[in-house]
């Protein structure tokens, strides 16, 4: 009886700290001035919307407006998705074209397992979203990004975790950035229903999202 109680008590105890922990991650969004902040973009096909082809292209217009100091940049794309990683040159291409500095050519291109696919069930969903991060932590810890921006592919949700746990762990803050598709008029996609628990900016692109969730990020149009 008394191993149970002490076992319990130890149980709850790290427990206890577990939660604190994750309250002083989420709730710390000091970021240290530097020259340049490393930079994990989460890229990814999706849904189609009023000619706007999926994730990648959004996500990559946001890339696009970005300065030098946004680097290095990583990518990461699911395994199969050959049409992100050419969009993903392409655009990367076009910067060191249009300028050619060490900075602008600093990217590198990674790939995990496909989290989620379109339309599978919520219960596969867990075992694949498990192995997926059985890939994800160890690339996060190896990047240790200052900065992970993400919209909505399914792969960003063990991303997100990922570099979430490098805070828990005291090995590194990584502030996560979730800009939520333009196609998300009056509800959010399933990987926002999930990350806008765990984002320091989780951002909206219409005014009757910014009323549903009001600690969300209203900025109009962005991409």
């Amino acid at each position: 009886m008394l191993s149970v109680l002490i076992l319990a008590a130890t149980v709850g105890g790290l427990a206890i700290l577990l939660i604190v922990r994750l309250w002083g991650v989420l709730g710390s969004h000091h970021i240290t001035p530097r020259e340049s902040l490393r930079l994990l973009i989460v890229a990814g096909s999706g849904e189609i919307c009023n000619h706007i082809s999926g994730h990648t292209t959004e996500i990559l217009r946001l890339v696009g407006s970005l300065s030098s100091a946004y680097s290095p940049r990583h990518y990461v794309i699911a395994e199969s998705d050959e049409m992100s990683a050419k969009k993903i040159h392409s655009l990367e291409l076009a910067r060191a074209q249009s300028d050619s500095t060490t900075e602008n050519t600093n990217y590198h291109l990674h790939r995990i397992p496909r989290s989620r696919e379109v339309r599978q069930s919520w219960l596969s969903s867990v075992f694949t979203t498990l192995y997926s991060m059985w890939f994800s932590f160890p690339l996060a810890l190896r990047i240790k990004p200052d900065l992970v921006l993400c919209n909505g592919p399914g792969t960003c949700v063990p991303i997100c975790v990922s570099a979430l746990l490098l805070g828990i762990l005291g090995i590194k803050k990584v502030i996560i950035v979730y800009v939520e598709s333009i196609c998300r008029v009056e509800t959010l996609s399933l990987s926002g229903k999930i990350l806008r628990h765990f984002s320091d900016y989780f951002i909206v692109q219409w005014p009757t999202l910014k009323e549903k969730y009001p600690k969300s990020v209203y900025l109009g149009r962005i991409v």
